[in-house]
């Protein structure tokens, strides 16, 4: 399918420079661009693409000024980089649509389903399963006794959801991500021997939540480990049990936090980083890659480090440590020097 600069520019409110008529049919990095496609520029370090790219038109910010001739038709937006993700959604809408229930799948007879439902090969819908409209259910999903699912949800191949989970609306969960595994729950007895403790709570997912492939979020010991509205959760990921992840906070891959740990809204966490059980992390907090949390922080706050602290500190703090093998050999020839003084002051 064709799309014209002017179609495109209708669409997301910008102006046109250049060619009004100028076709595109698919989309490009800017510095891979070819002729039919279209790319976009937002970060000021890969400007220089735009003067050789190869691709029809570009989308740029309104800001963006060319330093030189630029062959490409641009489209000047508020936005480009949120500009361009529209068209992703775009694109995405107008490829093919699975359909249909597979006869391959395991369904049982007390499962109901919604409207325009797509179930794979393999697909296993236990007892009592809820499915809402248009939902996307790929080979080999799991979907144990009581799960629900919204509307929208889409659960891509060997996606595992435990008995009594509860999935919102518009949830996109990647592959090989498993929901509602029992919370890692054991108590030593008398002799050191760990007995398991059961997990008899589940998890809630609340509406317009994704989360990447082969995440893992725990079942809750009692009540519910909950993932609220709006939260990105990026690969490889581990929610303990009874955690709560507050809505619209986003979490790069390999961030694992302990049970029974409270993260508020609008919170953003770097690969990588560990939360510890039992705190509290506030609203609007931001934490770089690699911290080790292990105390609670406060709302708005910027943690880095291991152990985490205030990004100032961690700032001043490592202009230290850096230069720590100056410093040592100074205070070495300090020493020496001081020694040698003694030695002097004794001779007299």
């Amino acid at each position: 399918m064709e799309f014209t600069a002017e179609l495109i520019a209708g669409f997301l409110q910008g102006d046109i420079v250049g060619d009004p008529k100028a076709t595109v049919s698919e989309l490009s990095k800017i510095e891979e661009g070819h002729p039919g496609s279209l790319a976009f520029l937002s970060n000021p370090k890969y400007e220089h693409y735009i003067y050789q790219t190869q691709a029809t038109i570009v989308i740029v910010n309104r800001s963006f000024e060319p330093t030189a001739p630029v062959s490409a038709t641009m489209i000047k937006v508020d936005d480009a980089y949120s500009c361009f993700a529209k068209l992703l959604e775009l694109y995405i809408a107008n490829k093919p649509q699975k359909q249909g229930v597979s006869k391959l799948a395991a369904i049982h007879e007390s499962a109901e389903m919604g409207e325009e439902v797509y179930v794979g090969d393999y697909a296993v819908i236990e007892q009592g399963v809820k499915i809402g409209n248009r939902c996307k259910i790929y080979p080999q999903v799991y979907l144990g006794d009581g799960v629900r699912l919204g509307d929208d949800v889409t659960l891509f191949p060997g996606v595992k959801i435990y008995e009594a989970c509860q999935i919102g609306n518009r949830v996109t969960i990647h592959a090989g991500s498993i929901i509602g595994a029992d919370g890692f729950g054991f108590a030593p007895d008398e002799h050191g021997v760990y007995h398991k403790i059961p997990q008899i709570g589940n998890v809630r997912i609340e509406d317009d939540v994704e989360i990447g492939a082969n995440t893992c979020i725990d079942r809750a010991t009692m009540g519910s480990t909950v993932i609220h509205k709006g939260v990105k959760l990026d690969n490889l990921i581990q929610i303990g049990h009874n955690v709560t992840v507050g809505a619209n906070t986003v979490a790069a891959s390999q961030v694992g936090v302990a049970g029974s740990s409270k993260v508020g809204a609008g919170c953003m966490m770097g690969g990588q980083v560990g939360i510890a059980g039992h705190l509290t992390i506030g609203d609007g907090v931001k934490i770089a890659s690699k911290s080790g949390v292990s105390n609670s922080i406060a709302a708005g706050q910027v943690y880095m480090g291991s152990p985490a602290m205030p990004g100032i500190k961690y700032h001043r703090s490592f202009a230290v440590y850096r230069n720590l093998p100056e410093l040592s050999a100074q205070v070495r020839r300090m020493e020496k020097e001081l020694e040698q003084l003694k030695a002097q002051l004794a001779g007299e």
